[in-house]
């Protein structure tokens, strides 16, 4: 069959431009390897790595890390609501605290407790400044049983001031170590005695006597109550 000259000429058209489109191609990926070759492989590695893929994978992930933020901050929140609870329940009086309340509960057991501390407080503050003026009227009116006390107490510094070593363990415990002649000696019952009456719980106690004719104590005591000796 016989080529008509338009036909021809149509086809070397095409030809040539197939022939440029392939030129074009090939001139393309030699411009983005000779661009990817001068990157350097750092910078290669991360435009493969930060380059999406589609928009719909990117949209993806980003919806799977805003949902694991949410979940983690939700389980913080509720960690630190619990741990508030369990701060307010162990501020609660024990009988309170061996039920299991719930957090409602424990909320309105708290609010009830706190006027009844506010008269407990009160409370403890009145007997405190009912003692001291009781004290303080007992020492201006020379009470016979006051005065008796305290003539007991100076029963210790009667000894010389030279016999007698005070070591305090604590501001609740305290040694008293005494020393004097044999044929001075007060006996031990007796001191103790005067001891416990100052508000002085005796712990321990040892003595033992020198050649010299010198007795010496060590008394262990412990602070009861308010009391008015001074150790000489």
């Amino acid at each position: 069959m016989a080529l008509s000259p338009f036909t021809i000429g149509l086809a070397l058209e095409e030809n040539s431009i197939n022939h440029n489109h392939m030129m074009m191609i090939n001139e393309g990926n030699e411009s983005a390897e000779s661009f990817l070759h001068c990157l350097s492989p750092h910078q290669q590695v991360d435009q493969f790595e930060f380059t999406p893929s589609s928009p719909m994978s990117s949209g993806g992930d980003l919806t799977v890390v805003k949902k694991l933020n949410h979940n983690a901050s939700v389980r913080d929140r509720r960690k630190k609501i619990n741990t508030l609870y369990s701060t307010l329940r162990s501020l609660l009086p024990a009988s309170d605290q061996m039920k299991k309340l719930s957090n409602p509960a424990a909320i309105s057991r708290a609010v009830k407790c706190i006027p009844e501390l506010q008269q407990q407080v009160k409370g403890l503050i009145q007997k405190k400044e009912e003692l001291l003026s009781r004290l303080r009227r007992l020492q201006r009116q020379g009470d016979p049983m006051y005065n008796e006390k305290k003539s007991r107490s100076t029963a210790l510094s009667s000894l010389s001031a030279s016999a007698i070593a005070v070591s305090w363990l604590n501001d609740r415990e305290v040694v008293l170590q005494i020393s004097s002649y044999v044929v001075q000696k007060s006996p031990l019952s007796q001191i103790v005695v005067d001891l416990e009456d100052d508000g002085l719980l005796l712990l321990n106690a040892s003595s033992f006597e020198s050649f010299e004719g010198r007795l010496f104590y060590s008394l262990h005591l412990q602070v009861q109550e308010l009391t008015n000796i001074i150790f000489p």
